[in-house]
């Protein structure tokens, strides 16, 4: 499963995660730098991947099932 965290990294490279991660394996990881200020694309990708297991979720289908063809 993919996991978003928020980290500020600073200019010489060092991170600092803004929560706790806990894992019990070594993981593989990516590192996006953003822009400061403005909401970008970017941000939006990355809350897109955030939320797509709830929006994956039958509950979630049911609850907009009733919007399906409206368009």
């Amino acid at each position: 499963m993919l996991e978003a965290v928020e980290a500020t990294i600073e200019p010489d490279g060092t991170v600092h995660l803004h929560e706790p991660v806990r894992l019990a394996v070594a993981r593989r990881a990516l590192v996006i730098t953003l822009e400061e200020g403005a909401f970008t694309a970017e941000t939006a990708l990355l809350s897109e991947m955030a939320l797509a297991s709830d929006w994956g979720r039958v509950e979630e289908a049911a609850a907009w099932a009733h919007l399906q063809g409206v368009l």
